[in-house]
């Protein structure tokens, strides 16, 4: 993995060139769409599933939403750029219909989070917690076919989010850190976040907090974004990887006792289409992929409308793979 002050410089490269790619590319994504202007999908079927793949290539796919398409591109233009043929099937939809694809390898390689990929699909029982122990499970439990490569330091995750603003006058990093002061604020998220074993149930057993109030809105999206913005709520359930993190400065709290499994980008490959180099080349992928540059990425795509093969490029090297 790189040093902190390297994974830095290599952000910013990526900022730049991906600013750049927002007036260079006439292709762009819409943050409401979901639906991504890949280079790499340009030509395919409105069907991703209906055509496999050639003779000797391996398919990389995408659930439907922008950031599992941007790893997706990663994944395909760092195989590609190590001879790798690869045919493209992005957009495919929600887990529930890839997971069966992969599985008998109709798909070879699909971008996953390890935590709901077992939660969802592969032990819904479990507890694993820790990205160790949402591994291990995998490992145990995945069907002879599918295999788990190593796990990114990148997290899209849920979190206890606050503003700047916020997390400066009360000196919070972690959440723990919101012990003396959780009984004065509100906190907002989904409305089953007030019930769920990783929510208010999870925050109080784990960290010992109870909060003033708790307030419904929706899933890390533009309502819970506004009454975090406006004061509404003081800390509200957002995801790690949301753009607005970015632009409205906002703070994800730290987790260090796991109230919210791992999340973890991880490659969930089909065994019989890899090979050394393929796997070689996803593992530094996910070595090189922080939680952070993720997020930049996000920005990129999902804000500013950059080209997603564009801030595919640039991560890649800035990452020193390409």
């Amino acid at each position: 993995m790189r040093t902190r002050s390297a994974v830095t410089g290599g952000i910013a490269a990526l900022t730049a060139l991906s600013l750049a790619a927002v007036t260079a590319c006439s292709s762009s994504s819409s943050s409401s769409s979901g639906a991504s202007p890949s280079a790499s999908a340009t030509g395919s079927s409105s069907n991703p599933l209906s055509q496999g793949g050639a003779a000797g290539t391996v398919v990389v796919g995408s659930a439907n939403f922008p950031e599992d398409e941007l790893l997706a591109e990663i994944y395909i233009q760092a195989l590609q750029a190590k001879g790798v043929k690869v045919t493209p099937k992005l957009n495919i939809g929600a887990r529930e219909v890839y997971y069966p694809q992969i599985e008998k390898g109709t798909i070879s390689i699909m971008p996953e989070y390890n935590g709901a990929l077992l939660s969802v699909s592969v032990d819904p029982k479990s507890n694993a917690k820790t990205t160790a122990q949402v591994d291990a499970a995998l490992t145990a439990k995945l069907p002879p076919t599918l295999q788990v490569l190593n796990p990114a330091p990148a997290q899209d995750s849920d979190s206890v989010t606050v503003t700047a603003a916020t997390a400066a006058k009360y000196h919070l990093k972690s959440i723990a850190d919101l012990a003396p002061y959780a009984k004065d604020m509100v906190i907002g998220g989904p409305p089953e976040f007030k019930t769920r074993v990783d929510g208010l149930v999870g925050l109080k057993d784990t960290y010992g907090l109870t909060f003033k109030s708790f307030v419904p809105l929706d899933e890390s999206g533009p309502i819970t974004l506004a009454a975090l913005k406006d004061g509404k709520v003081q800390a509200a359930d957002v995801f790690t990887t949301t753009p607005q993190i970015i632009t409205d400065k906002l703070v994800s709290l730290a987790d260090p006792k796991f109230n919210f499994a791992a999340q973890n980008v991880i490659p969930l490959v089909y065994k019989p289409a890899m090979n050394p180099t393929i796997i070689s080349t996803l593992n530094a992928i996910s070595a090189n992929l922080t939680t952070n540059a993720l997020l930049q990425m996000d920005n990129a795509v999902i804000t500013l409308h950059a080209d997603y093969a564009t801030v595919a490029a640039a991560f890649l090297k800035a990452a020193g793979l390409t």
